[in-house]
């Protein structure tokens, strides 16, 4: 399973895991990103080291160190 940090602009998978500490996952929760959520990865911001992604009709940004404790299946184009 990659991580989301991985996915290129444009490509979509679907959320497996969560890694990090409690209060972490409880944000990303809050936020909607919960094991089963669609997730496209919208671009990667290699200046602020951030990545946008797009789930459940909302955008967000998520630092790059962040979305390497996301977890995903296989990418879909």
């Amino acid at each position: 399973m990659p991580p989301l940090q991985d996915l290129r602009p444009g490509e979509s998978a679907t959320l497996t895991e969560v890694h990090g500490q409690r209060s972490f996952r409880r944000r990303l929760l809050e936020l909607g990103l919960v094991p089963g959520t669609e997730v496209r990865l919208l671009r990667h911001s290699r200046v602020h080291h951030l990545v946008e992604v797009e789930a459940r009709g909302s955008r967000l940004s998520l630092r790059t160190s962040e979305a390497a404790r996301l977890m995903v299946s296989a990418p879909k184009a």
